[in-house]
């Protein structure tokens, strides 16, 4: 559980300082200024109208016709000058909010995919759901935090606009009124305070966790379709909504208590003034329209003083969402999740050739040795296939090269990233038209259509972008596309890029051998090096070497001459 604690403001600051002191900070001050003025304005006004309320309440208990109308005119002409003065307000700060959700959004998104964070997040336990910090928390963080704001910094105007009348009125309404709002703010601090923020901490992310359920579904359904695996799937999505049940059933039990004790502090207000100041008004010390006034002030002052009470239950959600983006915002600050302790990793060099010098490679956790002292070059044009059986470490080893696995000793050289390329056995398929997913994962490059449509040919995909609607047709190539087809498609990026060194995971495993030979052919009649995990015994002859795997840590290189393939 999330507590309330000193940190707290700190925690705030480290996020929301960097945007009022960068490339956008005149645009942000300025807009904020602005809305200080329409500050000043509101209370200006709001004083006004107190008064006018009371001007008018005398005038009706005197019976004094033209002092109410005069009065009630005065009111119509404030009320056109304040409207707009109101609305613009509201526009100001709505603006200034999505400007800095838009630079912190962007911040967060750089650190996100930078060092791939994104993939190494996905071990770390203690950061769930990024996808919902990222478009929602930093939403929240960013509306919350002006409207917390200005209603502090409106608070602080209203104190002053508004003590000066009411002393001038009743000095006892004053004294008890300091003495009201601190044991108010008191009693909601310390009372309800604690447990609310850590309720409230933990239904962001049961809410999270329910939802990101019901998506794998959506993203899965083919899959779970097959194994008629939906009961399982639905149990696993009702529990998840249970417990997001069950504890905004705490919250509100915790918030129904809160709600009773902020009701009768409110509403107690409605009889204090004129209680205390019945004896004034009895006397004809007042007229009944300065008590009116009194008691408007009254209401004005104990609102500024009394903003913990009133506003609790938004700031302890917001004290959740701050936690949530602050841990999430160090994780990647710092080293990330999936990464070896320094001194305890794999060092990565880049240059011109691909080669392992005494690597040692373990599961993240350390709990297991996949591969123990491999060295081995793989010059260009001398192509490596890797075999073993299912769990022995072979696409852990790509992963290792790949930068994504570190735990372990020893040295990888790889080429630079532009000249290496990846190919897993479950493509990814980008949210695009049929172009980006040819380009990917390269944006920038100009290809004629004549020659992406012969790259499609070469794939045996030829009629795909006529039934497809053409090149520059968004679909969701995911489902549109057979995991053969996909896989077809990832080698004519291959094909397109032209890497020096290419990294296939069981990339033809989807495919026919007619198919596969006809890929490896044109792979090998270019200059690709490939370095290639898999299981038939066709693509051997497309290396010069064999790594073979035990799944102990051992291993044996051989020579494509003479070798027998046995992973079949």
């Amino acid at each position: 559980m999330k507590t309330v604690d000193h940190h707290l403001w700190q925690r705030f600051w480290d996020i929301a300082v960097l945007y009022w002191r960068q490339e956008e900070k005149w645009k942000a001050w300025g807009l904020l200024a602005l809305l200080v003025l329409l500050l000043l304005g509101q209370t200006r006004f709001a004083v006004l109208f107190n008064e006018q309320t009371g001007e008018f309440t005398s005038a009706l208990a005197a019976h004094d016709e033209t002092r109410f109308w005069d009065s009630i005119k005065v009111c119509l002409g404030l009320l056109v000058v304040a409207v707009p003065i109101y609305a613009f307000y509201y526009y100001v700060r709505d603006r200034l909010g999505n400007y800095w959700r838009r630079w912190l959004t962007n911040r967060f998104l750089d650190r996100y995919f930078s060092k791939r964070h994104f993939y190494e997040l996905n071990s770390n336990t203690e950061i769930d759901n990024p996808d919902q910090r990222i478009a929602e928390d930093i939403n929240t963080f960013t509306q919350r935090s002006l409207y917390f704001l200005l209603i502090f910094l409106g608070s602080i105007l209203q104190l002053v606009a508004f003590s000066s009348v009411l002393w001038s009125i009743s000095r006892e309404l004053v004294y008890f009124l300091v003495f009201y709002a601190v044991f108010g703010t008191l009693i909601t601090v310390f009372i309800f305070g604690k447990k609310l923020i850590g309720l409230n901490f933990l239904q962001l992310r049961r809410e999270a966790d329910f939802r990101f359920s019901l998506v794998r579904v959506r993203e899965n359904a083919e899959s779970i379709a097959f194994y008629r695996g939906e009961a399982q799937e639905s149990l696993q999505v009702k529990r998840r909504f249970t417990e997001a049940f069950n504890n905004f059933n705490r919250l509100v039990k915790r918030q129904f208590l809160l709600n009773l004790f902020q009701y009768a502090y409110g509403m107690l207000t409605i009889v204090l003034p004129s209680a205390i100041i019945a004896s004034q008004v009895l006397s004809g010390e007042l007229e009944v329209g300065s008590a009116v006034q009194a008691a408007g002030a009254f209401a004005a002052v104990l609102s500024a003083i009394s903003i913990i009470v009133e506003n609790f239950e938004g700031l302890s959600r917001f004290a959740a969402g701050i936690d949530r983006l602050n841990a999430f915002s160090n994780v990647m600050v710092g080293q990330p999740a999936g990464r070896a302790p320094a001194g305890d990793v794999i060092e990565l060099v880049e240059d011109s050739h691909l080669a392992l010098e005494h690597v040692t490679l373990q599961t993240p956790n350390y709990e297991r040795i996949l591969v123990r002292n491999l060295s081995l070059t793989i010059n260009p044009g001398e192509g490596l296939m890797i075999v073993g059986e299912s769990g022995s470490g072979k696409s852990s080893l790509l992963r290792a090269i790949a930068g994504l696995w570190h735990s372990g000793s020893g040295r990888i050289i790889r080429p630079w990233p532009e000249e290496i390329l990846f190919l897993p056995q479950q493509p990814y398929m980008l949210l695009g038209t049929l172009r980006s997913q040819l380009l990917y994962p390269n944006k920038d490059r100009q290809i004629p259509d004549a020659e992406l449509l012969r790259l499609l040919e070469r794939v045996n995909l030829p009629d795909l972008a006529e039934r497809s609607g053409g090149l520059d047709v968004e679909m969701d190539w995911e489902k549109v596309l057979s995991i053969g087809e996909q896989q077809r498609l990832a080698f004519a990026r291959v094909l397109l890029t032209k890497p020096r060194y290419a990294m296939l995971d069981e990339a033809t495993s989807a495919l026919d051998v007619a198919n596969e030979e006809r890929l490896y052919r044109q792979l090998a009649a270019t200059d690709t090096t490939l370095v290639s995990i898999g299981h038939r015994s066709t693509i051997v002859k497309y290396h010069k070497q064999v790594l073979e795997l035990n799944g102990d840590g051992e291993w044996q290189l051989h020579p494509v001459e003479g070798y027998r393939f046995n992973h079949q």
